[in-house]
């Protein structure tokens, strides 16, 4: 299995390109289910869960077609990826897919909206919490749909063969139960008024696509989205937007190593609250025409009080890269994780640096130390493994970072990245 080994103490400085979001090109990918004609999308990063959702979907018979880079291109620019599902062959999406990724299970609601009917694995994904889908199918129950549990299966029909508009209220925010609403009420018959929906950019995003594509809904952007039903969508080209949660990272390890760095494609607009708090802690945050740079200068990072909320407050996604910051503050600071319960798992690995945090339930004392130490470490999920990338690289000595398949499902290219910038990174092969 592969690691990444760092030695610490270098300051980053240069200019580090943002990818096209993860979280934005799943649910794009998966709509593709929803028409006959081939979606198109642009900027689309190259990462292991992209990977997956490209098998999940060639097994329900979408041909999928990767172009290759065009004249002027940028050196790490995403792909351009065509996705054609002419044909749904296959409405079962297995175990052996599905629990691997939990966004696959979001399938579910193009499926249903299509055919009539879907056969979905309960989904896997980082250990993090429940996540219960109880609101996903709640949801798709409101637009009339018959579902039942059979053997760790989501069995759902749509009587008739066609799902109907209904007012959907989400009891709390769930980005991903608005995904798969949203995407199933495009081609239910009537209107579907969507209250409490997710309000994050990722969420958007699949409106704007979902409206290219031939969809009429309103409302993107805001809690109440309303989406008035058609026959057919069509195909569309549409372009990824930047990754909200790579900027605010590679902010953050830019603070964290007293660097001068340009994020650059990054939007100030889909990080605002994260990039508050960066700035609350001393450090420059300063937008420019082609992206936000990131400077840190000689003084000291200074504690900031933080809990995650949905968008647009500060991110859970960037939970476990701001408490690695927080390490070396000159004083107290306080994370409360208000997302989700067992958030908290890199905390363990953030102490073998030397780090002094204690943990109370929902909330994390993080008390800065002058000095981390490189250690030895492990990988717990996505978020958490670049966690202590950013630790080890302002850690005195060496970092092993083990278990980074959890790196390569969202961080694209992280060692090419950062060693552009003087970081002293490399992955060796297990």
């Amino acid at each position: 299995m592969d690691r990444i080994r760092l030695v610490g103490g270098n300051a980053l400085n240069g200019e580090i390109p943002i990818s096209g979001a993860k979280n934005a090109a799943l649910p794009l990918m998966i709509a593709s289910l929803l028409s006959d004609e081939p979606l198109v999308l642009v900027n689309v990063p190259r990462l292991a869960d992209v990977k997956q959702l490209e098998r999940i979907l060639e097994n329900h018979g979408v041909d999928i077609a990767v172009h290759g880079r065009r004249r002027g291109d940028a050196d790490m620019g995403g792909q351009r990826i065509t996705f054609t599902a002419s044909d749904i062959v296959d409405t079962t999406a297995p175990y052996e897919l599905v629990s691997t990724m939990r966004a696959s299970f979001w399938v579910i609601g193009p499926l249903l909206a299509r055919e009539g009917h879907a056969k979905v694995s309960l989904p896997g994904g980082c250990a993090i919490g429940t996540r219960p889908v109880d609101f996903y199918l709640e949801g798709l129950r409101e637009l009339g749909a018959e579902i039942e549990i059979d053997n760790g299966y989501v069995v759902a029909r749509a009587p008739g063969g066609r799902l109907r508009g209904a007012n959907v209220r989400f009891p709390k925010v769930s980005v991903g139960a608005t995904h798969v609403v949203m995407m199933a009420a495009t081609l239910a018959q009537g209107t579907t008024v969507i209250e409490n929906a997710a309000r994050e950019p990722e969420v958007g995003d699949l409106a704007e696509c979902l409206v290219a594509m031939g969809a009429r809904i309103t409302g993107i952007g805001t809690e109440r989205l309303v989406i008035e039903g058609v026959e057919k969508l069509g195909g569309a080209v549409h372009e990824v937007l930047p990754d909200r949660i790579e900027t605010g990272t590679y902010a953050m390890a830019a603070a964290m190593t007293g660097g001068d760095v340009l994020l650059r494609n990054a939007r100030p607009g889909l990080l605002q609250a994260a990039l508050d708090v960066i700035g609350h802690a001393g450090i420059a945050v300063e937008p420019e025409a082609g992206g936000i740079r990131i400077r840190r200068g000689e003084g000291p990072i200074r504690p900031v009080d933080v809990e995650t909320e949905p968008f647009p407050g500060f991110p859970t996604d960037l939970q476990a890269q701001f408490m690695a910051l927080m390490t070396r503050s000159d004083g107290v600071s306080v994370i409360k994780e208000t997302i989700f319960e067992n958030r908290f798992m890199h905390v363990a690995e953030l102490a073998r640096f030397g780090a002094n945090i204690h943990v109370d339930g929902q909330l994390a004392r993080v008390t800065g130390v002058p000095e981390l130490r490189g250690a030895q470490v492990m990988a717990t999920d996505l978020r958490a493994s670049v966690s202590l990338v950013i630790a080890g690289l302002a850690a005195r000595g060496e970092t092993i970072v083990n278990r980074i398949y959890h790196l390569d499902r969202g961080f694209e290219r992280l060692e090419d990245k950062l060693s552009r910038c003087g970081a002293v990174i490399e992955r060796i092969a297990g």
